[in-house]
């Protein structure tokens, strides 16, 4: 897999340029423990106040991972005053990180600076590298603490002021509260995160070359241990093989064969979230990789030689190792936390949003990626609501026609009921109504209220949270920047469906999904994929289709930039001409 590393670089260097600066919106990025990649523009402008007078709404997006930055990317910035803050000044392209770990794809190819990407797009948009530690909602305030400078107090800290809060700050690696994971474990959630991976692999196979250690020291030092069977671990379990295999081997061949990698998954299978045909593929591969997969485990504890594992079978097991990574899930940000105590979701595990992408209990504020979940609105809590608006001639009763008038703006306003339709493989509304009341061939059946209730009284089965993607998180960052554009227009006509709870209709129709598939790197130069239809791909010609997706995103992203600011210029010379 060495080849693909002067392909993805030779790409990452197509693409970049030298980076200028323009345009104010604020977005706060996701938290990094460290500062592997320092990219300044030493005549950027530092003033984070909102300017006096001035006609356009401020706004500050938390973020410069896959949703801040989407959102970047989209948001007519000639619009708004746009600023943005993160502690990480660079956007980091996270499904190849495992492929850093190994050095299969060098960290600046991985990496994009945030200024560049501001460049590329035109307009004035400002940035901050800053971590936001405090979120005033009720003030429309930010509480915000450098890094690498310090204010006159000594402090690094600041206010920033917003008229609209985009927070897209990510999450931060979920330990469960496992003692010892935080002390003795490398996560993969940052480039900084593959660096010392790196780094470390290195150690441990220079620490087992050492001449005065015995063969099980030795053992203990090349064990290395992948707790979390999700696509992350074990696309850095079927890495660290291929490294192993294919390059230390080489470098190391009197140790070579002590080598052992584990793969812990609390779980009765790896990559759950895949097809089973997918799942039982990767467990026979690794098998015959001889990477030790052990499914039904769950890790207690993590010393510093020894984790800890408890099976119903077996009950607690120690067992030696070298280095462990830790990739079980993520969990939130410690100031997010804080910010969801203030507006009253403190018992959930992640920002609540609706289904425009709105921070629940709170006013200009919306949240994408990781960070955040949609709390989609339940058919059963309005159906009292539904039937009112359907019930147009008030005759206490509703008609299969009645209905089909408002299905479209039921099916955009709660995509439970298509969904729940599609897996009954039902043709209509009708075929719903009949599991209520007998014959609906005619559109004269009535139904009550209760048996309203009734047909739909299991759609709401289908409601479903989504993946903590970057694919998710991508598509949000788009959708949120096409509202921000449309924002002023949509307030005269608006597009969305129609309000069931109020007048009138919504100003955009609710942001949805679409699942493009999904990947599964297995090492040697083998991959799985599962894409919608039920499309399952798996072996060597599919690694080729992983490999051009990413490769085509990035050039995507490079193509969409230049028209775009082709676009700007055109549009600004024709008002210039048009001024004349």
């Amino acid at each position: 897999m060495r080849w693909t590393a002067f392909m993805w670089e030779g790409a990452s260097r197509a693409f970049n340029h030298r980076p200028t600066f323009t345009n104010l919106v604020l977005v706060l990025g996701a938290a990094s423990s460290g500062g592997l990649v320092a990219y300044a523009d030493s005549n950027s402008d530092d003033v984070v106040g909102k300017p006096q007078g001035h006609p356009k709404k401020k706004v500050v997006v938390l973020g410069t991972g896959w949703g801040g930055t989407t959102f970047l990317r989209n948001l007519d910035s000639r619009l708004y005053d746009v600023q943005v803050i993160s502690p990480r000044n660079y956007f980091a392209f996270t499904p190849l990180l495992p492929s850093v770990t190994c050095g299969t794809v060098e960290p600046r190819s991985v990496v994009e600076p945030i200024r560049r990407i501001l460049e590329k797009k035109g307009g004035d948009i400002k940035f901050c590298e800053a971590e936001c530690f405090k979120i005033d909602s009720a003030n429309k305030k930010i509480h915000c603490r450098s890094n690498i400078g310090t204010n006159l107090d000594g402090n690094g800290e600041f206010l920033v002021d917003y008229d609209y809060l985009v927070i897209a700050v990510g999450a931060r690696s979920n330990t469960f509260n496992t003692p010892g994971v935080e002390e003795n474990c490398y996560f993969l959630k940052e480039v900084e995160d593959a660096q010392k991976i790196r780094r470390n692999v290195m150690d441990c196979f220079e620490r087992a070359s050492l001449p005065y250690l015995n063969e099980e020291e030795r053992k203990k030092n090349l064990h290395f241990v992948v707790v979390g069977g999700g696509p992350t671990g074990v696309e850095f379990a079927a890495e660290l093989h291929d490294f192993v295999t294919e390059d230390l081997s080489k470098l190391y061949p009197s140790i070579q064969h002590l080598v052992k990698i584990s793969l812990i998954e609390a779980a009765d299978h790896i990559l759950t979230m895949f097809d089973k045909r997918i799942t039982e593929f990767a467990e026979d591969k690794f098998g015959r990789d001889g990477i030790d997969v052990k499914t039904g485990y769950k890790v207690v504890k993590v010393a510093k030689d020894a984790i800890t594992m408890q099976n119903p079978a077996t009950g607690d097991i120690a067992v030696p190792y070298g280095m462990a990574v830790w990739s079980t899930g993520i969990g939130t940000r410690p100031f997010i936390s804080e910010f969801m105590k203030q507006i009253g979701q403190g018992k959930r595990r992640v920002l609540a949003t609706d289904e425009w992408l709105r921070v629940r209990e709170c006013d200009d504020v919306y949240a994408v990626g990781d960070c955040a979940t949609i709390n989609q609105r339940r058919v059963m809590d309005d159906i009292s609501e539904i039937f009112r608006v359907a019930d147009k001639d008030n005759s206490g009763t509703l008609t299969v026609k009645e209905i089909q008038d408002v299905l479209d703006d039921i099916y955009v306003r709660y995509p439970q009921v298509e969904l729940y339709l599609k897996s009954r493989q039902m043709n209509g509304i009708a075929d719903l109504v009949r599991t209520a009341k007998g014959d609906a061939e005619k559109e004269s059946v009535e139904l009550n209220i209760e048996e309203f209730k009734k047909a739909l009284s299991l759609v709401d089965s289908q409601v479903k949270n989504l993946p903590a993607t970057a694919q998710v998180a991508s598509q949000q960052g788009q959708y949120l920047a096409r509202c921000f554009n449309k924002m002023k227009d949509a307030e005269e006509n608006p597009e969305g469906p129609i309000r069931i709870r109020g007048e009138g209709r919504h100003r955009f129709r609710p942001f949805r999904y679409r699942h493009l598939g999904q990947f599964a790197p297995l090492g040697g130069e083998q991959t799985a994929a599962q894409l919608p239809g039920d499309w399952i791909s798996i072996g060597h010609s599919t690694q080729w289709l992983w490999y051009s997706v990413y490769a085509t995103s990035k050039f995507l992203n490079f193509y969409n930039m230049k028209v775009l600011k082709v676009q700007n210029n055109f549009l600004e010379n024709a008002k210039l001409g048009a001024a004349v």
